[in-house]
């Protein structure tokens, strides 16, 4: 599956604990990335720099379903479910 057009849902909805460019403490859930621009395509994306996370994180049926919505309460779901 590829990534929606527009959506950015992996880059706001979970927390992400490692350093990204702009943000050296990682990012708290349900904050947008500062490397997520204006049309929702990451900055970094294939860049080294790209935390491994992101990377990890691919677009699937289940996670993604068919909206911007569905994707940010299934990942909202999981941060929830994976917290410490």
């Amino acid at each position: 599956m590829n990534c929606r057009d527009h959506c950015g849902a992996c880059c706001t909805a979970p927390s992400i604990t490692s350093p990204i460019p702009g943000m050296p403490n990682g990012k708290p859930a349900g904050v947008r990335c500062i490397q997520l621009a204006d049309d929702n395509r990451c900055r970094i994306f294939g860049k080294p720099e790209r935390p491994a996370f992101c990377g990890g994180l691919q677009p699937s049926e289940e996670m993604c379903g068919t909206t911007r919505e569905y994707a940010m309460l299934w990942l909202d779901d999981l941060e929830r479910a994976t917290r410490p």
